[in-house]
């Protein structure tokens, strides 16, 4: 599966931002030379130099200066989907960064994030991956404002910024905007992009999951979950257990023993007694949730590999080719079929 570029997902904010400004999408299409088919393809992707362009369109096509920054700050953590929805499951801002930090493919292959601790404060380096050439103003500042938003929506308080560095020049005459964003006079013209907060925001709980993705999830987990407590009481306690964890983490054998007050080799000398292991019990779970979730069109196969806790796309897809006999693409297409 190619990781490359960026997902026509984050196309919607744009659009949602042309609408804002009160501005025909499809006219915009047509000036900024976007093909409208390419928002019936889920799985596309769009060459990072050609999201960029497209984003200097929207500038140049709204009239505004600080259209990225703009953008950023009325970003929504559900903008950033399955991606979203498994930060928002995450105990602290730190690990919802981590998360980031590890997963952010499914929406962008080349920006990412970098977290250090220097003394007191917690500065978060915003960048583009092995990219040589300084990115788009536009860009990187609605990347710096959503990024901030991200922060404010996972902990639902306020975080004040001890500084906002950028790379790119400053437009002139426009700096109140920066101070009304951010709360701080940006710096510009400086070695990287970064956002400076206090060490223990990292330490902030994540607090208000979307509801809408949350209630997707418990809907395909139920469905799973009575499919699969049919057996004895042991397999049914850590199938339910299993389906519970998934939403923030896969769990392991020894995640499983400690739930269940046993010891490792207690918990596995009883699942072999009723001809089962923990590895099999847990594949299962991903096997049914992976047939419920292709069975929905809105979620990408890369999303469904990373709401599965599969470290790479191609794992996912060669674990599901092993139970099944058949491609995630494949399957999903056999299901439409059958429609």
């Amino acid at each position: 599966m190619d990781r490359q570029g960026v997902s026509v997902s984050l196309l919607f904010p744009v659009m949602k931002t042309i609408g804002r400004l009160g501005y025909d999408w499809d006219a915009f299409c047509r000036y900024a030379g976007i093909d409208p088919d390419l928002f019936h393809n889920a799985e596309a992707r769009i060459a990072e130099p050609e999201f960029e362009r497209m984003t200097k369109a929207a500038a140049l096509y709204t009239g505004d200066e600080l259209f990225g920054l703009h953008q950023g700050q009325h970003m929504s953590i559900s903008d950033l989907g399955v991606l979203g929805y498994v930060m928002l499951h995450s105990q602290t801002l730190g690990q919802a960064l981590a998360a980031y930090q590890k997963y952010n493919f499914i929406v962008c292959s080349g920006f990412n994030a970098k977290l250090e601790i220097q003394g007191e404060d917690a500065v978060i380096s915003l960048f583009i991956n092995d990219s040589p050439a300084l990115p788009s103003r536009h860009c990187m500042e609605d990347m710096t404002a959503s990024f901030y938003q991200m922060l404010l929506g996972l902990s639902r308080r306020s975080i004040p910024l001890k500084a906002v560095q950028f790379m790119h020049d400053q437009p002139p005459g426009i700096a109140e905007e920066y101070v009304r964003g951010f709360g701080v006079t940006p710096q510009f013209n400086q070695k990287a992009n970064t956002l400076t907060v206090a060490k223990e925001v990292m330490e902030y709980p994540v607090l208000g999951a979307d509801r809408r993705l949350l209630g997707i999830f418990e809907g395909i987990a139920e469905e799973v979950r009575m499919k699969l407590t049919q057996g004895s009481v042991l397999t049914g306690e850590l199938y339910k257990w299993i389906i519970d964890c998934m939403p923030t983490y896969f769990p392991a054998l020894q995640d499983a023993a400690r739930h269940m007050h046993l010891s490792v080799r207690t918990l596995q000398a009883r699942l072999k007694a009723e001809n089962t292991s923990y590895n099999r019990l847990a594949n299962e779970v991903r096997k049914e949730l992976a047939i419920h979730y292709l069975a929905k069109p809105e979620y990408t196969i890369a999303e469904i590999a990373y709401l599965l806790h599969f470290s790479e796309p191609s794992a996912f897809q060669s674990a599901f080719r092993k139970w099944t006999g058949a491609a995630p693409g494949e399957y999903r297409h056999r299901i439409e079929v059958l429609k």
